[in-house]
């Protein structure tokens, strides 16, 4: 596997590759500012391995695996870009995925291109921020190694994929290219720990699912299964002591339990599948392209233009009483009085001249009441297009900090939820201001670390602060800042250093015990997504549970005898894979219900039939995985 990057994502991916797949690496990097470039020594070659080495010891003591393959050594090399050389110096001719996560897209744009031509039959995994030109490099990439493995067939000998390294023995899937972008990894995670305080989310087809720890159900309590069981936790997780317990023993976790085991399983806890769900205010209800008419005018002008029409009421009632004139005749009169458009009340009784004059003098109010009227409605139309101000009764809402390439992504997340924001941003021409106009977000434009910057955002009423700017000490400044204003407030955090991030955790975590701080790096998050697509799996995301980890995989049933043509009970093997959905996206036919805004149908009754078109997301072990899709495993050395 090779993988070109120049910052901390490049690091992670290649350490979740060898700590978790066991992959054999070679990472280029960046040259060191302080030190000469040195072909395999310097600064990058000393963190990476340093970052290697921790993954490696924690995998090797803590996975749960019982094998002992070790992880081969790593290959770090340093070069300022990806060029054709630098590509073929680091073997992508020969190998097997090339992931290019560089922060710039035409960098790996151009590399892509380039890697193709080398190796038509190599596995690419893209880092592009703009969703709709990724979409467009895969099919061209996709279409470029097709014609390539076409034309190169007769030369192979009837070899289909790299040995060792397809996930489907041939499949398209083994030279497909994937685009990705951390800012839309990252962001289900982010937008979950803002809401129920975990991480341990995945996201399927736009639906938020969580992994929630349930106690031990008490005598005669029935215990909420959720979506389904994915593991029952260890029999000795309340005793320090036991903690060590191994699978092998039956005190560890037992991933994915078949029925029994769950009905058996007597005093342990379980992690159980559930949907996100946000259960504070809705969203008002707004119909799309219409302007409310309250919102054409303010509260004062409404309440001064009420005023002037009981005003106009009450004088007409009272020139009936008067003259003992008709309704309709007295209202036409007085509005003449009103406007200074009708002749003087001269020989008239003394009661109708008070009521003329009365008359003209809210006719003289009334003038600039009309004004200020038209001047506000104008105002309201001119800047229907421009940011909004947080409502002076808004409570409940997420406060988000930043946006910048992350913040968006959440932005929209938090929008599709229906979830109340309201951002802070520094820079008035940042990415994220034209989404937050175009979705008609309250925006407060200011520096976070300025004193009354939160305050305008309504922070003290807030359910949760999201920091995510791309200054550590600013979202820190900001975190505590908030914490001092509302010390119970739930807060997130974007740190860049996962060590930073670590000792920030554990010191707010103790300072303020009550309530729930996160501290998330992006490359942390994505790093999973990125290496499961360069191992040719469409993995959803990762869960773990104890010392070990669940994977969510969407896998497509033609070509895996363990599924297609069995039933959902027959292709289920406890402690290995387990099928969760159906993805009824590219089908017609529903056999369940399906969740509103997805295409997934969770609800699968055991008697139904996998067939060859279906895809299917499932839970599984790394293991369960690689029997599952085919994978020999590494022999040790």
């Amino acid at each position: 596997m090779v993988v070109c990057g120049d910052d901390g994502l490049a690091h992670r991916l290649a350490t979740e590759l060898r700590g978790v797949y066991r992959e054999q690496v070679v990472l280029v990097v960046p040259p060191s500012r302080r030190t000469p470039p040195q072909p395999m020594a310097g600064r990058a070659r000393a963190a990476s391995a340093a970052l290697f080495g921790r993954m490696v010891t924690a995998v090797n003591r803590g996975t749960g695996d019982s094998d002992d393959t070790l992880v081969p050594d790593e290959r770090v090399m340093e070069a300022a870009e990806p060029t054709e050389a630098v590509l073929a110096d680091a073997g992508v001719d020969r190998a097997a995925a090339l992931a290019l996560v560089y922060d710039d897209d035409e960098t790996n744009i151009r590399a892509a291109l380039t890697a193709r031509r080398l190796n038509p039959r190599l596995r690419l995994v893209l880092r592009l921020y703009n969703r709709r030109l990724g979409q467009h490099i895969e099919e061209l990439l996709d279409q470029a190694a097709e014609l390539a493995a076409g034309t190169t067939a007769g030369h192979r000998d009837g070899h289909g994929g790299h040995g060792g390294h397809g996930g489907h023995g041939g499949h398209g899937a083994d030279i497909a290219t994937t685009v990705l972008s951390d800012a839309d990894t990252t962001a289900p995670a982010l937008v979950a720990t803002a809401l129920v305080g975990t991480s341990k989310v995945v996201d399927a087809e736009g639906l938020l699912l969580r992994a929630v720890e349930r106690r031990p159900p008490r005598p005669g309590e029935v215990a909420d299964p959720g979506l389904c069981t994915l593991a029952l936790l260890s029999a000795t997780s309340n005793d320090p002591a036991g903690a060590e317990g191994s699978e092998d023993s039956g005190d560890g976790p037992r991933l994915l339990p078949d029925a029994e085991a769950v009905a058996a399983a007597t005093g342990r806890g379980a992690v159980v599948l559930e949907q996100v769900s946000y259960s504070g205010p809705p969203l008002p209800a707004r119909r799309a392209g219409v302007m409310p008419f309250a919102s054409l005018f303010s509260a004062r002008l409404r309440w001064s233009l009420a005023g002037l029409v009981a005003a106009v009421v009450a004088l007409a009632v009272a020139l009936i009483v008067v003259t003992d004139d008709h309704p309709l005749h007295a209202i036409y009169i007085t509005l003449l009085d009103l406007f200074a458009i009708n002749d003087p009340a001269v020989d008239a009784p003394l009661g109708r001249q008070v009521l003329q004059l009365l008359s003209g003098l809210v006719g003289l109010l009334l003038l600039p009441v009309l004004l200020a009227a038209v001047l506000e409605a104008l105002g309201t139309f001119r800047t229907a297009s421009a940011l909004r101000k947080p409502p002076r009764g808004l409570s409940g809402h997420v406060v988000l900090l930043g946006l910048g390439k992350i913040g968006t992504r959440v932005l929209t997340r938090l929008r599709e939820l229906h979830i109340p924001v309201v951002c802070v941003e520094a820079d008035p021409e940042a990415r994220g201001m034209a989404v937050a106009r175009r979705l008609r977000v309250p925006v407060v434009v200011g520096d976070v670390t300025q004193e009354g910057v939160l305050e305008s955002a309504k922070i003290h009423r807030a359910d949760a602060l999201l920091a995510l700017t791309s200054v550590d000490t600013t979202n820190l400044e900001a975190v505590l800042y908030a914490r001092s204003v509302r010390p119970d407030l739930r807060a997130v955090l974007r740190l860049y250093d996962d060590d930073f991030a670590k000792a920030v955790y554990r010191t707010l975590r103790t300072a303020h015990p009550a309530a729930l701080t996160r501290s998330r790096s992006v490359s942390h998050l994505a790093a999973p997504a990125f290496a499961g697509a360069m191992m040719g799996r469409q993995i959803l995301g990762a869960i773990p549970v104890e010392r070990r980890v669940l994977l969510f995989a969407a896998v497509v049933v033609d070509g895996h005898p363990q599924l297609e043509g069995r039933t959902v009970a027959e292709a289920f093997r406890p402690g290995a894979w387990r099928v969760l959905a159906l993805d009824t996206a590219a089908r017609g036919d529903t056999p369940g219900a399906e969740p509103p805004g997805s295409g997934l149908v969770w609800d699968l009754p055991d008697t139904y039939v996998l067939r060859a078109g279906d895809r299917v997301v499932l839970a599984a072990t790394r293991r369960g995985l690689a029997e599952l899709l085919g994978r020999r495993t590494r022999s040790p050395r």
